[in-house]
């Protein structure tokens, strides 16, 4: 669905898990998120892999995707992403063919190359005791892209080299669209280059944006999964009624990036306790170079932000993300924002998807 500000409206959820909680309430509460959007006309859901981090509980894109499309109707579901090293390409192709086979038409696939952990606990995910490089990751894709069925129209040998003689079922019968996601200029000339749809992670790096979808742009190769570029940029946001508490929605954010740099791991603190922590120096300037370009405030600041935002970017769509601890307020956040752009009102039936989805 196209909002008022031409761009379409999607999410992005890791489940955060709030002091006091649990990992598993998160991903309820995130089963209902995605119901609540799913009303409201967000195009799609896609959740992060993460691993050893108790803050974030979506370690199995996979299994979460299945839940969510099982549990909705309209919207697209994938992963934003799976972290393709940490994985056997073709069990990859076969979770994300049988959620194609079970949802026709609504599952996408992000791939990225970072552990989305730590050392130890990638090395664990990978039985390997050397390097975590990926250089091999553009080989991955490839293969990967080899066991789904061509997309229609095109030759069935040209869609990729063949992987051996081995079959990923039900992969092979379904078509799933594969994101390549990325928070590089790397990530976006191999996007390019191999002619995939391309998500920019700007919610943790916030100053390449603009340089990598314009390489991403200029250097873009048709291929047979897409004839022209088509980007998405995932971004923080949070809606209240009112600047002070829009802005106050992102201190648990900001509190919890400078206790990582602490070398902590904790969970996410209430925003009032996230409200009065001390910074040092450092942790102040880092905190700000990463939240002060996402998308904070009340509704007519938030409208003005995203305004900027796109003219800045010139994405084809926007990926959201919000980290707020009351359930129904973060669902309200959701409900804002869709106000303030124009999306279609709860209920309304999403049409059908454009040449990427």
């Amino acid at each position: 669905m196209t909002t008022a500000l031409g761009i379409k409206l999607s999410v992005l959820d890791t489940a955060p898990v709030w002091q006091g909680s649990t990992a598993t309430t998160s991903l309820r509460n995130t089963i209902r998120l995605a119901k609540a959007v799913d009303r409201l006309g967000y195009h799609r859901f896609w959740l992060a892999e993460h691993h050893n981090m108790p803050s974030l509980s979506t370690s199995s894109p996979a299994i979460l995707a299945g839940q969510i499309a099982a549990a909705t109707q309209h919207l697209r579901v994938g992963a934003g992403g799976v972290m393709l090293p940490n994985h056997p390409p073709l069990v990859v192709a076969e979770q994300f063919g049988t959620l194609a086979a079970l949802h026709p038409g609504r599952i996408d696939l992000g791939l990225g190359r970072a552990p989305g952990t730590d050392p130890l606990t990638a090395r664990a995910l990978r039985r390997q005791a050397g390097p975590l490089g990926a250089s091999d990751f553009p080989a991955q894709i490839q293969e990967l892209l080899g066991y789904f069925a061509p997309p229609a129209g095109t030759d069935p040998g040209s869609s990729g080299p063949v992987a051996g003689q081995v079959s990923a079922v039900p992969a092979a019968e379904h078509a799933v669209p594969v994101w390549l996601l990325g928070s590089s200029g790397y990530s976006a000339q191999l996007a390019a280059t191999l002619g995939l749809p391309f998500a920019y992670a700007h919610h943790f790096s916030p100053h390449g944006t603009v340089a990598a979808l314009d390489a991403y742009r200029a250097e873009f190769r048709p291929s047979a999964y897409l004839s022209e570029p088509y980007s998405m940029v995932a971004v923080f946001c949070g809606v209240a009624e009112d600047d002070r508490r829009g802005e106050l929605l992102s201190a648990p954010l900001r509190m919890i990036t400078a206790q990582s740099l602490r070398g902590q791991n904790p969970y996410f603190p209430p925003v009032e306790e996230a409200a009065g922590f001390a910074f040092s120096p450092d942790e102040r300037v880092v905190v700000d170079q990463m939240y002060d370009g996402q998308i904070f405030g009340g509704p007519d600041t938030v409208r003005q932000k995203l305004g900027e935002f796109l003219k800045a970017t010139r994405t084809d769509e926007l990926m959201v993300m919000g980290a707020i601890q009351d359930h129904d307020e973060r669902v309200r956040s959701y409900e804002l924002l869709a106000e303030l752009t124009g999306l279609a009102a709860p209920g309304s039936a999403v049409p059908a998807a454009a040449a990427v989805a």
